[in-house]
């Protein structure tokens, strides 16, 4: 049971208090914000999700296994960025079941499903 169901069974029970119908509304209300806060990305989620785009983009186009030091070179928005910052936009797009990862030589290489 969820917090916001057992205030809603607690504000059945005292209906006639209205000082705790207030305080039970109140405290519902927390909740419904806190939740709606929750749903928005933030910058850095949103950037994260332009470098997964151009990596799947990338990855669809060219048909073979890339690894990140290929990618970082042939993607110009990737050169800047660190190979675990990669490895973590991979591993989720891996995930997901986008990409798919197979080892060669004990090197992780990527490539569209």
């Amino acid at each position: 049971m969820t917090k916001k169901e057992m205030f809603a069974k607690i504000r059945e029970m005292v209906i006639n208090d209205v000082e705790m119908v207030e305080f039970i509304d109140h405290e519902i209300e927390l909740l419904n914000r806190k939740t709606n806060r929750e749903k928005k990305m933030t910058k850095t989620q949103l950037e994260n999700e332009g470098f997964k785009k151009m990596i799947v983009e990338y990855l669809t186009e060219n048909k073979e296994a890339k690894n990140i030091k290929e990618l970082q070179a042939e993607i110009a928005e990737l050169e800047n960025l660190t190979n675990q910052k990669v490895t973590h936009l991979l591993t989720a797009l891996v995930k997901d079941g986008i990409l798919e990862k197979e080892y060669i030589k004990k090197t992780p290489f990527y490539k569209a499903i």
